[in-house]
């Protein structure tokens, strides 16, 4: 057992310390606290010995799972990285960078097939050193950039730089009169292998983004502590709760990697529940009460007693039976706990603890007519199933004392509560009924619409399973109540992606323009080209070559005669002569290619397609995009879906692509070269040939994601952004370190690759 105890304002700053400690929770016993009132940093040994130096501290928790350094090699490489912080000339930095760089060339990690102390020791230098991680984020070592990124976006990472961070926060805000704050990496009073942990959802709709942060929490701290995790359904309400919800939770859980150790439903305990309140009733912790609801609620607003409080126990029970037979007397009333009326927490007054609901249930059917609520059911089987830690969000901050006053009523065993902050964001309801709305209103087709904030909706638009993991990790423990904007987790969300997702070409129908190519081959040639440049699990495409080929016209009509351009994956060419109509479209460019130009030079690089013919044909393709569906930017509880819905949020352009589309699945994601992020939602087989309709992902950039309507009129020019989208047309081609020539056999020309410099 470690304890590994970190001031805020270590300087250096152990970052190699911290994350490998946050990644070994799993296999080694190690706790980490944050320590306002030392400047340093020590690691504690269960004997009470102790580590004061940040390397040494590594070592130890790397030797003791064992994940030590496997080479001389390795041993020079953690020396290389130690002298980067001291190191003040820029050519003995760029050098030291380059080494580490080369090194990377060709491996995924610095020693060894799988993580090691020399990597931790290697981030932690760079992270904490500004110079070098200046220089790194350059351009000039992709191989470093993208291991270093790796090793950043790591779950445990992520979560222990966001505790950081909000444990530097919370040390700024404090004054400096009062004892310095202390943050735990993990949980209080957890014990290694005894942690159980809850996800209680109600089976009534679909999970959307903010349970899903509940979610992973409870599985995190689980896997943490070696622990369990319950999937317990909160099934109390007859009138909102199916069965089909409850499998859709169920599959969407198990698309997380989310599985619980135990399954249970709130119902499996209706007859325990149904004693526990009894017992509360005879022992005057609880009351009949058949005040009417508008009545009852000015009471307890008001801390005004109910004319009912003072029944005897054997009255209560009479009632409460009337209530569990369903008569109508008992449909008029409540169970209610006998806190208080006058406690200054409104959440102590009195709360109802059972209600009469007649409908059937659709697990124990007709035999109850009465039905705890969430504030009772939920502390006495968090006691009843051995939950001992129960993560709730802040918003039940006030009904907390409630959870414990039921605890010590019913002298039940403690529960430790975890608050954490609610996820809400921008232009986006949560709410389960205004969701409903919009289906009623015909905003969405339907749960799994990606316009919806549900899990379902958003995989359909793109996002990823581990973009979700790693932005609700990266939120932490934050108390703080923000409205959250969507360019964070679709910046996540792109940074996953975009290393695996292969690069295709489709030009939108509207007026493209044919372009006779002079030089260009008599017949159409195939050349195998890389899926992905940068790449090579993505595999390889077939590239048709002719001397006719289409361009977008929002491209064409940038265009001037003899101007030089860069056709992508060919070379430069020259646009002798362009034809316009009388409307200033582009009809026909006549052009002439000039593989011996510079690509670098020329400012318009642009993607085009061969003429389709019968034996390479084009492929029909819609490409699809959504705005938000509200123009609200922060929404209100009273707000109604009609008075702030957005007038048109769906954007649909007919496009043509290149043949190797067709070897794609459904849900497969994509680049199209110049237009973004696509995932192909559905094949649609139009007699003898098939369309595919791909959505565009979002990519966590501004433009991307802005408001598209303004105070609910049409967003009218959306058709042109996917045409061509102005903040990445004229963008500029990276080059590569190497890219290996094609061979082939063909009667066409030698092509010189616009990558090689």
């Amino acid at each position: 057992m470690f304890k590994l105890s970190i001031s805020p304002s270590s300087d250096p700053f152990p970052f190699a310390a911290l994350v490998i400690a946050s990644f070994l929770k799993s296999s080694v016993e190690v706790t980490v606290s944050f320590d306002h009132e030392d400047n340093g940093y020590v690691l504690t040994r269960a004997d009470g010995t102790q580590v004061d130096d940040g390397e040494s501290i590594v070592r130890t928790l790397a030797k003791e799972a064992n994940v030590g350094s496997n080479s001389t090699q390795g041993e020079a490489l953690i020396a290389l990285a130690k002298s980067l912080p001291t190191t003040k000339e820029f050519a003995t930095l760029t050098s030291s960078l380059d080494a580490l760089d080369d090194r990377l060339a060709l491996r995924t990690f610095l020693d060894g097939y799988e993580l090691t102390v020399v990597d931790w020791l290697v981030w932690g230098s760079i992270k904490g050193s500004l110079k070098p991680l200046g220089i790194m984020k350059g351009g000039k070592h992709p191989h470093l950039l993208r291991w270093f990124s790796y090793m950043e976006s790591l779950p445990s990472t992520q979560a222990a730089l966001a505790e950081l961070a909000e444990s530097r926060s919370r040390g700024a805000k404090a004054d400096k009169g009062k004892a310095a704050s202390s943050f735990a990496l993990g949980l209080e009073h957890a014990e290694m292998g005894k942690v159980v942990t809850r996800f209680p959802p109600e089976p009534s709709g679909y999970l959307h983004i903010g349970h899903l942060k509940a979610a992973i929490l409870n599985q995190y701290f689980a896997e943490m502590y070696k622990g369990k995790l319950i999937i317990r359904f909160d099934d109390t309400n007859p009138s909102k709760e199916k069965t089909e919800f409850e499998d859709s939770i169920l599959e969407d859980l198990a698309v997380l990697n989310i599985r619980g150790d135990k399954l249970s439903h709130t119902s499996d305990y209706f007859d325990e529940l149904y004693d526990y309140a009894v017992r509360m009733v005879k022992e005057g912790n609880a009351y009949v009460d058949d005040t009417d609801r508008e009545t009852m609620q000015k009471e307890r607003m008001d801390g005004i007693e109910s004319r009912r409080r003072n029944l005897s126990v054997e009255e209560n029970l009479t009632r409460f039976g009337w209530m569990k037979e369903g008569t109508e007397e008992g449909l008029k009333c409540c169970l209610r706990a006998k806190i208080s009326f006058t406690d200054p927490n409104k959440a102590m007054r009195d709360p109802v603890i059972y209600r009469c609901n007649p409908l059937p249930h659709h697990r124990t059917k007709d035999k109850w007519k009465i039905y705890p609520t969430y504030d009772f059911a939920c502390p006495v089987i968090d006691a009843y199933e051995g939950v001992t830690h129960a993560l709730r969000t802040n918003e039940y901050r006030d009904r907390n004392p409630q959870y414990q006053w039921f605890l010590d009523a019913l002298k039940l065993r403690k529960v430790h509560i975890w608050d954490f902050s609610r996820v809400n964001f921008v232009y986006t309801f949560l709410s389960k009924r205004k969701l409903r709305d919009c289906l009623e209103l015909g905003l969405a087709r339907g749960w799994d619409d990606p316009r919806f904030p549900t899990f379902r909706g958003m995989l359909r638009r793109g996002m990823t399973t581990e973009a979700l993991r790693q932005f609700m990790l990266s939120q932490g423990p934050s108390q703080n109540q923000v409205l959250l904007e969507w360019d964070s987790i679709w910046t996540i969300n792109k940074k996953i992606i975009d290393p695996v997702a292969p690069r295709f070409c489709a030009i939108v129908k509207d007026d493209m323009v044919e372009v006779t190519v002079k030089g260009g081959p008599g017949e159409p040639e195939v050349k195998s080209l890389p899926r992905h440049k940068k790449n090579a699990d993505a595999g390889m495409k077939k590239t048709v070559f002719s001397s006719t080929v289409l361009l977008e016209q929002e491209d064409a009509k940038t265009f001037a005669e003899n101007e030089e351009i860069t056709l992508m994956d060919w070379g430069n060419a020259i646009a002798r002569k362009i034809t316009r109509s009388e409307a200033g479209n582009v009809t026909h460019i006549d052009a002439e290619l000039h593989l011996a130009g510079d690509f670098k030079a020329t400012e318009k690089k642009v993607t085009w397609l061969a003429k389709a013919d019968a034996a390479h044909p084009l492929v029909r393709t819609t490409l699809l995009d959504y705005d938000y569906l509200v123009t609200k930017r922060k929404l209100e509880k009273e707000d109604t879906v009609a008075e702030v819905a957005t007038a048109q949020t769906e954007f649909s352009v007919d496009a043509v692509a290149d043949a190797n589309v067709l070897e794609l699945g459904e849900r497969d994601i994509i680049q199209f070269e110049r237009k973004g992020y696509f995932i192909l939602d559905k094949i649609v087989q139009d007699g003898s040939e098939k369309r595919l309709e791909f959505i565009r992902i979002p990519d966590g950039r501004a433009a991307g994601i802005a408001l598209k309507s303004s105070g609910g009129a049409p967003a009218g020019k959306k058709t042109a952004d996917l045409a061509a989208d102005p903040s990445i047309k004229m963008y500029k081609v990276d080059p590569v370190s190497k890219v290996d020539s094609v061979k082939a056999a063909t009667t066409m020309y030698k092509v010189k690759s616009v990558y090689e410099d």
